[in-house]
């Protein structure tokens, strides 16, 4: 199985869900599409991995819901115990950075003000969502406040950056501008 497959699996351990809900649940850990995950859960099932109950909606078409079985859950604890792949990073934005001197300044700087604005967002969305979390009872599972909370540190992190280089870029651009007389 591939690692989508276990976090399918992952999220189905938590509760049983649709495969529309999995592909939404899913997009903060692993970016997937309809197109890998319906697959994933035919074959899945066809593992005996999860199963699925129908249920009829009269003003929709009927949904399928998964449900993880007894082998599913030995499979999830068996590649529990595996080490983890290194992190994956893939960021357009470094990917523009480094060629940057082959565009105009004005253009990165929108690039770095977008990146504040949309780090800023998924910081207060987060924090926001670790307040609630904060006053459950009972609480959240714990591997969902860890998750959370490492995401606030990434955003965090990613904010601190975008703001520095953007206040590196904007010296850059001050020095550049010649100097009316």
């Amino acid at each position: 199985m591939n690692t989508l497959s276990y976090g399918l699996l992952s999220l189905l351990s938590n509760s049983a869900d649709s495969g529309y809900d999995l592909m939404r649940k899913i997009q903060p850990f692993w970016p997937a599409k309809h197109s890998q995950i319906y697959p994933l859960l035919a074959q899945l099932e066809s593992g005996g991995y999860v199963q699925h109950t129908l249920v009829v909606q009269s003003d929709k078409p009927d949904k399928k819901v998964y449900s993880i079985t007894p082998i599913g859950k030995e499979a999830l604890r068996s590649w529990l115990t595996e080490p983890a792949c290194e992190p994956n990073t893939r960021d357009e934005l470094v990917l523009k950075l480094y060629c940057m001197e082959q565009g105009e300044l004005a253009d990165i700087r929108r690039l770095l003000e977008t990146r504040v604005a949309y780090s800023q967002d998924k910081l207060a969305w987060l924090q926001a969502k670790l307040e609630v979390y904060s006053l459950q009872q009972p609480p959240p599972p714990l591997g969902t406040l860890l998750l959370m909370k490492k995401a606030e540190y990434h955003f965090e992190s990613d904010l601190s950056w975008s703001e520095w280089a953007l206040r590196q870029l904007v010296e850059r651009q001050n020095q550049e501008e010649p100097n009316p007389r």
